[in-house]
């Protein structure tokens, strides 16, 4: 067996280690994240066209679209299409209702309380606490300086 110095064994690591396809992966993402954009744009034209009003209409979007996203995760799809998608299936809110069912679905198996109920939070609760801290934050600068 013969022995490489450090500058051989990295180029023989850096032939080995696969490449990724960064233009593949890119446009992967495009059409999955512009999927479910547009499948959301649906659901809310949908929904104005029964007259319902527009501050209505985009809260039952949203809901609509966590529904799926978690039902799709509890399925099992939801996974495949994050595989295919990557960021374009984690970036929409979607990909926020997988984040939260996923941790809960790994620990299924130990019950719901100390399972399900336990874990749902484990990913999501940080997002949570700091887009809610983040949120009140920045409405006590909006109230200190509205006036100004």
């Amino acid at each position: 067996m013969e022995k490489l110095n450090k500058k051989e064994y990295e180029k023989y690591v850096e032939g080995k280690i696969p490449k990724p396809t960064y233009v593949k992966n890119i446009i992967m993402a495009f059409l999955v994240g512009g999927f479910i954009c547009t499948l959301g744009q649906f659901i809310l034209n949908y929904l104005l066209s029964l007259g319902l009003n527009e501050s209505s209409a985009a809260s039952f979007t949203s809901i609509a679209l966590v529904f799926l996203g978690s039902l799709l995760t509890g399925l099992g799809i939801y996974d495949k299409i994050g595989k295919i998608g990557g960021a374009g299936a984690s970036v929409p809110i979607t990909g926020f209702a997988n984040s939260i069912v996923s941790p809960a679905m790994e620990f299924k198996r130990e019950g719901f309380i100390f399972g399900v109920a336990s874990k749902m939070f484990t990913i999501a609760g940080p997002v949570l606490v700091y887009g809610i801290g983040g949120s009140v934050i920045v409405g006590l600068l909006t109230l200190l300086f509205k006036g100004r």
